[in-house]
């Protein structure tokens, strides 16, 4: 399916946001999500379904000042 990740297209298999998480290389770090602008927490990760043309923000936090 063909969705928007960082706002970069992009093609994935995955149909819930933690298998995208996995498929996209995000293994055990330590990030926060959202969809279509709404933040997802690790716990409801692997309820959340996909769909064609959805937005995925990932971040990762950054340390420094």
């Amino acid at each position: 399916m063909k969705i928007v990740l960082n706002g970069e297209a992009c093609e994935i298999v995955a149909t819930r946001l933690d298998q995208a998480l996995l498929e996209l290389g995000y293994t055990n770090a330590s990030i926060a999500t959202a969809v279509n602008g709404t933040f997802i927490p690790k716990s409801q990760r692997g309820d959340q379904m996909l769909g064609d043309g959805v937005r995925i923000e990932i971040v990762a936090p950054m340390q420094g000042g």
